[in-house]
């Protein structure tokens, strides 16, 4: 790893566009910029900038000129949503990716931050999981396509590292959850997919609820808040080719997961598992161990961040996505 002791502290007065600001991650960043006093953020959503259209791209950065850009837009969905869309989640990814890196060399940003996904790891990965783990085996074939393109944006960056020496660098968050997340029925991941799930179970008197699987997957879950944290610290201790992976280290199961949902909502039916449906990937825990040697680690344990998740849902169920 690089020395990154020579990186230097993000001027609070500098322009930072944060693409997807409207989104899970996008918005704990932006909260997360806030609070530590940055004044000059910007963030456009996707009705007004369309991240896929190059020349509406190439105008905007034009005309903001952000000094910092941290990409959290992306097309994003559940393994129902990955399996049958696929091209989409490919295209629409490695476009909106290609626009924002290419538009931001050229306008001379400083510092960019590029979010992956741990889908780029090998489905059978060696546990937990490390940086170098990338391109050594074959994916999970529900979203292989969602993978590619994020391991095209992996490279994009240590290509632009190589060819312009500019101090772009990647960051590859577990399974994000929290406030703002999406709530859908068929295109939301599993942490909220449960929530909603559960919370409609408890509100039309349902006697059991049915979940996907068999339950036993391994799964490890980042709050947005605490994941927000890790990117600015990033951009503030990081500067090396290689993606780092952004976790707590630690998980459980979906069964596990799943009862401790039913608890925080409040359902006291069964729980029933469909093991017709696919499972995924066995297994998806992340080594921390080069962020934390860094000095950042997660705060927020997971019951008090689902448990202020569902406080969030309840106070916008009538906004949350149907």
């Amino acid at each position: 790893m690089s020395d990154s002791s020579h990186v230097p502290p993000l001027d609070p007065t500098s322009r930072v566009y944060v693409a997807g600001h409207r989104g899970l991650a996008g918005s704990a960043v932006w909260r997360e910029l806030e609070r530590r006093g940055f004044t000059d953020l910007v963030g456009v959503p996707s009705a007004r900038l369309d991240l896929r259209d190059r020349p509406a791209v190439d105008r905007f950065f034009d005309e903001v000129r952000p000094a910092v850009v941290i990409d959290a837009a992306a097309r994003v969905g559940g393994i129902l949503a990955n399996a049958t869309q696929p091209a989409d989640f490919l295209s629409d990814n490695v476009r909106i990716q290609v626009n924002l890196l290419d538009a931001a060399v050229r306008t001379g940003v400083q510092r960019f931050l590029f979010l992956g996904s741990t889908c780029i790891y090998p489905r059978l990965a060696p546990q937990p999981i490390t940086e170098d783990a990338l391109l050594t085996g074959p994916l999970e074939e529900t979203n292989d396509a969602y993978a590619i393109a994020k391991i095209a944006g992996v490279l994009h960056v240590q290509a632009i590292r190589r060819q312009f020496g500019l101090p772009y660098v990647s960051a590859m968050p577990t399974n994000l959850y929290g406030p703002g997340d999406n709530f859908s029925p068929t295109g939301s991941h599993v942490l909220p997919a449960l929530l909603r799930r559960f919370h409609e179970a408890v509100r039309d008197a349902v006697p059991e609820v049915v979940c996907w699987g068999t339950g036993e997957p391994r799964r490890e879950f980042l709050h947005s808040d605490d994941f927000a944290s890790a990117a600015v610290f990033l951009l503030e201790h990081y500067d090396d080719a290689a993606p780092i992976n952004v976790g707590v280290g630690e998980d459980l199961t979906i069964r596990e997961l799943a009862e401790t949902v039913a608890d925080v909502v409040g359902f006291r039916g069964s729980i029933v598992w469909d093991t017709t449906k696919p499972d995924g990937t066995p297994r998806k825990l992340l080594s921390v161990d080069r962020l934390t040697g860094l000095g950042w680690k997660a705060s927020i344990p997971l019951r008090e961040g689902i448990e202020q998740t569902y406080r969030w849902f309840l106070e916008h169920e009538g906004e949350v996505r149907s």
